[in-house]
């Protein structure tokens, strides 16, 4: 039966029955019921076999699934790259490796149409390595046009050695099989993927820090936003497997074919990115022009200030800017912008702004700007700032965040974003019915996102209190005050009212006082000590 299949574990099938690489995974829907065996698709990717990880069940939904029949990318990074290996089909048997001089382009394009993979984009002997294999004995003739490498021509004579380091190693390109659609523009709409046919991704609790895996696919810029689109029936759609996606592979690599109401909506940032930093509201600030739009360009430190830093906080959907320093996430030698930004504050995108008429040449070593903005969170209700209801604002509305086995570990990373000391407690408040909250996912918290980055859309009528401890210390600004302004001013005060009393009775101080004033306590008031004069 089908449940979380994806083009990874089906590999794994492929491999076991000597076939090619994973091609396609799909969903036959019967009319009823009928046994079947559930195959655990983690159990499978752990290396064991398929039989060690079958259990006995029922069901109307049944897996097929596409093998290559006579080609295969072996030791690559992902089923689209490897060292190219053929199977004949008369031996029927697997590890003859190609002669990069038997093999050209146009051959590569056959290959990566096989493999239901994009245009070739690296071809390179030995890349993938260099094994002591049979090698393929002719030369292939491909047009380019045919559906399988076995079908196109090959050269009358064999061939019997080949250098070594020259067995072909090839990369084809994702193929072009992720999109959003619907959406007001390029980079925001429902996503779809392409496996075979074009489906929506089912919303199965989509936080932005998987969303930045999309964006960056697409080459938008930071993940703004996940919603939801409900429709009236269900439908075949993709289920994406986010481990999957975590552990480096490519989308179309991670679906599983599924049937949901839930669509999946996302809305990317078109032409600001901030990159290197260790949070999507942190990084070096990189920019896309809607016209060239072919890379991404730095921004001179010199050409940004800080009304234009609310602006790009403001479009990536994260809090006001709290640091602004050049070079602080990393330098690149990467394009610059030309052009000062001359925002006021107000605008809803960067490339809203107005510009400089003139161009920038040049820009100093170290002075890309880098740029943090602040996560917005809060606590309300409580006796103090450091106390209350949890709420996050993402996506423009402040929510509370639902109760889900929170626990102090977790809290610590609240109380430290609030500058609110250490974790004291974890509580709830139960409302009378449900409301929209935000869903904190707590693996993604204690892997070290923020928490917006971790945050689903729910309901929920049980929010999470928190109560941290008050900050440990006075902000450095006040302990300055405290330790050296304030003694300096009452000293300063005493000694004034010192002279002003002498002065007052006419007389100078003389050699002897001015021996007491340099032993002078400046915590006995001058009256009391000229009292004390009196008296000796």
């Amino acid at each position: 039966m089908v449940y979380n299949w994806n083009l990874k574990v089906a590999a794994v099938v492929c491999r076991e029955l000597d076939c090619g690489s994973a091609v396609s995974v799909e969903q036959r829907q019967e009319s009823s019921f009928r046994p079947v065996w559930w195959i655990y698709s983690h159990c499978v990717q752990s290396g064991s076999a398929l039989r060690e990880c079958a259990t006995s069940d029922t069901s109307s939904s049944i897996l097929n699934l596409t093998c290559s029949d006579s080609v295969r990318l072996v030791g690559g990074t992902r089923l689209c790259s490897g060292r190219l290996e053929v199977k004949s089909n008369q031996s029927n048997q697997w590890g003859s490796s190609v002669c990069e001089a038997d093999f050209d382009l146009q051959d590569a394009e056959v290959v990566c149409r096989e493999l239901g993979c994009g245009a070739p984009s690296v071809l390179q002997g030995a890349l993938y390595g260099e094994v002591e294999a049979p090698m393929w004995t002719k030369e292939f003739q491909c047009g380019g046009h045919e559906s399988a490498l076995l079908d196109c021509r090959s050269s009358g004579s064999d061939r019997n050695t080949c250098s070594p380091g020259k067995a072909v190693g090839l990369t084809c390109s994702e193929p072009d099989a992720v999109r959003l659609v619907g959406g007001d523009r390029r980079c925001a709409g429902t996503l779809e993927l392409k496996q075979g046919h074009w489906r929506p991704v089912m919303d199965s609790d989509w936080i932005l820090k998987e969303a930045a895996v999309v964006c960056r696919e697409l080459d938008c810029g930071s993940a703004v936003s996940v919603g939801r689109r409900q429709e009236s029936s269900e439908r075949p759609v993709w289920r994406i497997d986010y481990e999957c996606v975590q552990s480096g592979s490519d989308l179309r690599e991670c679906a599983g074919s599924h049937t949901s109401t839930s669509i999946l909506n996302l809305t990317c940032s078109d032409s600001v990115r901030l990159v290197g930093g260790t949070s999507l509201c942190s990084g070096r600030l990189e920019v896309k022009s809607n016209q060239s739009n072919q890379w991404w360009s730095s921004v001179c430190e010199a050409d940004f200030d800080l009304q234009n830093a609310e602006v790009v906080c403001r479009e990536l959907g994260c809090g006001a800017p709290s640091v602004l320093q050049g070079a602080l996430y990393g330098e690149v030698e990467a394009p610059m912008w030309t052009k000062e930004f001359q925002c006021g504050g107000h605008e809803s995108a960067l490339l809203d702004c107005r510009s400089s008429g003139s161009d920038r040449n040049t820009c100093s070593p170290g002075k890309a700007v880098g740029l943090t903005c602040s996560e917005p969170v809060r606590l309300v209700g409580g006796d103090s700032r450091c106390a209350g209801t949890l709420e996050l604002k993402h996506q423009g509305h402040w929510r509370p965040v639902m109760v889900s086995d929170w626990n102090l570990k977790e809290a610590a990373v609240v109380c430290r974003e609030l500058d609110c000391g250490s974790a004291v407690s974890v509580g709830r408040r139960e409302e009378s019915s449900y409301r929209p909250v935000w869903r904190i996912d707590s693996d993604c918290v204690q892997s070290g996102s923020a928490l917006r980055e971790c945050a689903a859309s729910d309901s929920y009528n049980s929010f999470l209190n928190l109560t941290c401890s008050a900050p440990s210390s006075a902000p450095p600004s006040d302990l300055i005050i405290r330790a050296v302004v304030l003694p300096l001013t009452l000293l300063l005060v005493n000694v004034a009212l010192y002279f002003y009393c002498k002065a007052s009775r006419g007389q100078k101080p003389g050699r002897r006082e001015n021996m007491e004033l340099d032993d002078y306590n400046p915590g006995v008031p001058a009256a009391e000590e000229e009292g004390a004069q009196g008296a000796e």
